[in-house]
């Protein structure tokens, strides 16, 4: 017998297609697209509203997988960080990060990354290859079987938000990415809302206007330096597509969306926080009409890496001097540090006992 496919990943006219190949009516995809989505079912024998017949054919044709989880820790402040394998042995990091009514799920897009950006952790693992839509909707289904969230209002769940921030680089995997965005927004599933999606990028420029017509979630773009020099020095995509490509293009994104853009900006001891970085900072955005606001982030240290974190008091001081000048400027509270869950620390292979 062939092979089994995997349902969990494939679109609605996909899903369709597959049941119609197996001479099943049209409205069959509908329900078995809410056994998976909306009660999070991973046993064909569990859709009750099927025949039993359908069901035996189900699962002679179909699988429905999650990602095996090799380990999971759980921080101090409640941060919890998952390591999965998938099926062919390759790992990922995510995190799910608590509030106090709501929480973010941090999910990956790739197994390591090409990027190679020299503050982070992620960085040191080179790419190995792009996640498939399945598998990156599945780390997410992962984290609601772990809070038992399937089947909720959305005011009754914890896991309100997704942040595609984990390993790898989105915009890289861009068709993907698409695919994964569509199901898990889609509202007879697992229904997060647009809105609620947040995808961070390097900056691959010829792909944030796709993103805006063709993706549509909210939009964040690791930025970390004011100038192209600075910018260069730890983030090598800044070479291909400088900062007077990258702004242009989020001038342009945010005519088309609205609103404002989120910049993250890493504060990195006497590289990039100091009063002149912060006026750079502002006239960058001024001069391309860009309503910005900065996620200043604590750095991370991790072994092997060079750079320092700044200080309390100096992140506090350029997170001032930004929202003096009208410009949102949060400070991200560091998480999970103590399991390596913080941001620029995931990493898939598991460290030496």
């Amino acid at each position: 017998m062939s092979e089994k496919i995997e349902l969990i990943g494939l679109s609605k006219e996909e899903l369709t297609q597959q049941l119609k190949d197996l001479g099943e009516p049209a409205f069959r995809a509908k329900q078995i697209w809410q056994w998976i989505y909306y009660y999070g079912k991973t046993d064909f024998e569990e859709m009750t509203n099927l025949s039993k017949p359908l069901r035996q054919k189900l699962s002679e044709h179909f699988s429905l997988t999650r990602p095996q989880i090799v380990d999971e820790q759980i921080s101090v402040d409640r941060t919890h960080k998952w390591l999965l394998q998938f099926a062919d042995g390759q790992r990922v990091e995510m995190v799910y990060i608590p509030e106090e009514d709501r929480g973010a799920v941090c999910i990956s897009t790739q197994v390591g990354c090409a990027m190679g950006c020299k503050f982070c952790h992620t960085g040191s693992q080179k790419l190995t290859r792009n996640l498939s839509a399945g598998e990156i909707v599945a780390q997410f289904m992962v984290a609601r079987d772990a809070y038992n969230e399937w089947n909720l209002k959305e005011q009754a769940r914890m896991l309100s938000n997704i942040v595609v921030m984990g390993m790898g680089e989105p915009f890289q995997n861009f068709e993907n990415l698409k695919k994964a965005v569509n199901i898990l927004s889609d509202g007879e599933g697992i229904a997060i809302s647009k809105r609620r999606i947040t995808v961070s990028t390097s900056g691959i420029v010829p792909h944030i206007a796709d993103f805006d017509q063709e993706i549509g979630t909210r939009l964040a773009i690791s930025l970390h330096a004011p100038n192209d020099e600075l910018r260069t020095q730890i983030m090598p995509i800044n070479k291909k597509y400088p900062l007077t490509e990258l702004m242009p293009a989020c001038h342009q994104y945010q005519q088309n969306h609205g609103g404002y853009i989120t910049f993250e900006y890493l504060m990195l001891q006497n590289f990039n926080d100091t009063y002149a970085h912060a006026q750079e900072l502002m006239q960058l955005m001024k001069k391309y009409q860009i309503n910005a606001k900065f996620n200043l982030i604590a750095f991370n240290p991790w072994p092997g890496c060079d750079f320092v974190p700044s200080s309390n008091n100096r992140i506090h001081a350029f997170s001032q001097e930004l929202q003096k000048h009208g410009f949102a400027a949060p400070i991200r509270t560091a998480r999970g540090q103590d399991i390596l869950a913080a941001c620029g620390q995931l990493k898939s292979k598991k460290s030496a006992e």
